[in-house]
């Protein structure tokens, strides 16, 4: 059986001095699994995926809209997001956070 193991997520992904990086962990039928990278003051605009996902902060405080409400990131915040959910990042300081998309079998 294939899996992936990284000792420690911090070091996998340089937070960037301006704008936003990603690094893709693992990408399977099964899931995709990104770790991302901002600069302070830098956003994802309001999307919405077909897919369930969850946001796991590492590091940073984020402001993250969740359909009309609004909440408050920061280290250790988890957040699930179901299909369809409009939701969006506004980085408040440099933000290092793993993205779990789940693909849905049908």
């Amino acid at each position: 059986m294939d899996y992936t193991f990284l000792k420690d997520l911090q070091t996998e992904l340089e937070l960037p001095a301006k704008g936003i990086l990603s690094r893709v962990i693992q990408k399977d039928e099964h899931v995709n699994i990104t770790l991302f990278g901002f600069s302070a003051g830098e956003s994802l605009s309001s999307h919405s995926a077909p897919t369930p996902a969850v946001l796991y902060f590492l590091e940073g405080e984020a402001e993250v809209q969740l359909g009309d409400s609004k909440v408050s990131a920061q280290q250790g915040s988890f957040i699930y997001m179901p299909p369809m959910l409009l939701h969006g990042i506004h980085a408040t300081s440099p933000v290092r956070m793993l993205l779990v998309q789940i693909k849905l079998v049908s």
